[in-house]
C-alpha cells in the first residue's frame, strides 16, 4: 500500500510560519510527477496550494504566492511546504498529492490552526 505521510502542522499565531513535510515512496517518486499540496478548510472544497507541474515548474495559488513555498529533495523523496505570513485564512487540513501515471496518491493530512 502506497502511503505518503506529512507531518509539521500545528498551531501558529497570524503571522507565523510553519513548514511541512511529506515523505513519498520511491516506487512513486518522479520529477516528472504532479506533486504537491492541497488544503481543506471546514465548509470548503479542498483547493490546490502548491505543486511541481509534470515539467518541473511550480505552481501556487494566488491567495499565497509569495508567502508559500514549496522545495523537495529528490535524494529523501522529501516534499516541502514553507508557509511564511500566516493568516488565518490559511488555516485547514493540508494534504500531500502525487498523481503519477494515472493514479493519484494522498496523504492522510496534517492540520493547520493559525489563531491568536
Amino acid at each position: 500500500q502506497v502511503q505518503l505521510v506529512e507531518s509539521g502542522g500545528g498551531l501558529v499565531q497570524p503571522g507565523g510560519s510553519l513548514r511541512l513535510t511529506c515523505a513519498i515512496p520511491q516506487s512513486i517518486f518522479s520529477r516528472h510527477a504532479l506533486m504537491g499540496w492541497y488544503r481543506q478548510s471546514p465548509g470548503k472544497e479542498r483547493e490546490l496550494v502548491a505543486h511541481f507541474t509534470s515539467g518541473g515548474g511550480r505552481t501556487y495559488a494566488e491567495s499565497v504566492t509569495g508567502r508559500f513555498t514549496i522545495s523537495r529533495d529528490t535524494l529523501t523523496n522529501t516534499v516541502y511546504l514553507q508557509m511564511n505570513s500566516l493568516k488565518p485564512d490559511d488555516a485547514g487540513v493540508y494534504y500531500c498529492s502525487v498523481q503519477n501515471r494515472g493514479s493519484a496518491y494522498w496523504g492522510q493530512g496534517t492540520q493547520v490552526t493559525v489563531s491568536s
